[in-house]
């Protein structure tokens, strides 16, 4: 990732609001930020998966080249999926960002770390891991499709996806 690019989420959807096609979406604004980074991009590596991190550990624990890591936890509020050290380690990997659609947990320790994390809230309650989840693919969030190999940007007014790089002209 490029720190001196500046993303504006607003601009891209000035620039795609006539778009019909269902290339370019805009996440629900339900997430909040946890981590340092309240803007970042990045190539996305999808993991589905329900009150088990297995997948997300893997995930993190491996190169990030600047991807972003999309969970869809199935909006479960029961179990944090990412907390401090799993969140460690995804930024000691490269990882731009990971957003989770769920929750994550150790707040003070996310907020320590130079990476953009999206979550729907904060519980302490840890996952259990048996290996349970699918990596790679396609995910649905509140209806808005994701996909592994799309493109993800955030900023403080939300996040956009796209199948292509965005660019403003």
């Amino acid at each position: 990732m490029n720190p001196s690019l500046v993303i504006s989420t607003c601009d891209f959807c000035d620039a795609h609001k006539s778009d019909e096609s269902g290339r370019f979406r805009v996440l629900p604004p339900v997430f909040k930020d946890y981590g340092s980074h309240n803007s970042f991009y990045g190539q996305v590596l999808t993991v589905k998966c329900f009150e088990d991190n297995s997948h997300v550990k893997a995930a993190v624990e491996s190169e990030g080249h600047g991807r972003v890591l999309v969970v869809d936890g199935a909006g479960s509020l029961r179990r944090a999926l990412l907390g401090g050290n799993l969140a460690a380690s995804a930024a000691q990997k490269g990882w731009a960002g990971v957003v989770v659609y769920g929750c994550v947990r150790d707040d003070a320790e996310l907020a320590a770390l130079p990476i953009g994390i999206r979550a729907l809230a904060l519980n302490p309650m840890p996952t259990v891991r048996a290996d349970q989840g699918q990596t790679g693919g396609r995910i649905e969030i509140l209806g808005v499709a994701v996909r592994t190999g799309d493109w993800l940007y955030a900023d403080r007014d939300g996040m956009v996806v796209n199948p292509d790089p965005l660019h403003i002209s």
